[in-house]
């Protein structure tokens, strides 16, 4: 199943895509949530389902020209996995520092926006670099997670694009500030259900495009930290809660890494990001104003 947020006259609603259509949730049920984190707060993403197939023929809206809107709810934590592939890794100035332990750091709302809205290349640096990763989004409250238990927690998964300012990012010893420029990431287009992926998002081929040029491409059997194994690292001090989003990192192909030349995204430019079974994440590149 997959679940998408949508710009409507009354505000944000959720849907079910079914084919070419959406089924509208909120119109079928006018108090339903307007906030993924709130929907998923109501009990399993079953019942969104259910509710779909509840909803009368006028709930539904046709898929094209649909203008997406954001996955991640207010409040929702984003917290982010760095260098998550040996290949990536070894093209970058860790090459000779392989992690022992996850590398964690955290986005700000405000640095993303949802499938279809431009991003933003800065007015301060020409710097901005694609990264394409898996998003898990966590479906219940979660703590002191086990191998064994961890994927119980995850409603689904979506495409990520972790835009990153190379020239900032490089600045100090902590990334944050080269993450968190306004508008210049992404999440979407939808979140497809847990259900019908492979524990763990395992085995999903995930490609970068820029312009139509494949950039990069690995796969997620490639983790040096599953998304397992990265979960209950990060409940053993941080408590996720429904909503709550997680990228997995990026695989090698970035652009800051191109030879002879860096490659860096620049208005007019269009970046997709496919992951197989969950679907495009496309946006184009404009300049700040």
């Amino acid at each position: 199943m997959k679940i998408v947020a949508f710009e409507t006259g009354n505000g944000t609603h959720f849907g079910v895509v079914e084919g070419d259509n959406v089924i509208d949730l909120n119109a079928a049920d006018p108090g339903a949530p307007t906030d993924l984190g709130d929907w998923l707060r109501r009990g399993d993403v079953k019942a969104m389902g259910e509710a779909a197939k509840k909803a009368p023929a006028s709930a539904r809206v046709p898929l094209k020209g649909l203008k997406f809107s954001s996955l991640v709810g207010k409040g929702a934590k984003i917290i982010c996995l760095g260098l998550n592939y040996l290949d990536h890794v070894k093209e970058g100035p860790q090459k000779d520092n392989i992690p022992k332990f996850q590398s964690i750091f955290f986005r700000m709302g405000s640095s993303l926006v949802p499938h279809g809205q431009p991003l933003l290349a800065p007015k301060k640096s020409i710097q901005f670099d694609y990264e394409g990763e898996l998003v898990v989004i966590i479906g219940k409250r979660a703590k002191h997670l086990t191998l064994a238990n961890a994927t119980d927690c995850i409603a689904g998964y979506a495409c990520g694009m972790e835009g990153s300012i190379r020239e900032y990012q490089r600045h100090t010893t902590q990334w944050g500030m080269g993450k968190n420029f306004d508008q210049t990431g992404s999440v979407g287009p939808w979140m497809t259900t847990a259900d019908e992926l492979a524990k763990g998002g395992k085995g999903l081929k995930i490609e970068t495009r820029l312009n139509g040029k494949t950039m990069q491409s690995s796969n997620t059997d490639l983790f040096m930290f599953p998304v397992a194994e990265s979960l209950v690292y990060l409940t053993e001090g941080i408590t996720l809660e429904p909503g709550d989003i997680l990228f997995t990192g990026t695989p090698s192909g970035v652009g800051h890494a191109r030879k002879p030349d860096p490659v860096w995204m620049k208005a007019g430019d269009t970046v997709e990001v496919e992951i197989a079974g969950v679907g495009v994440l496309r946006n184009t590149i404009e300049t700040e104003k």
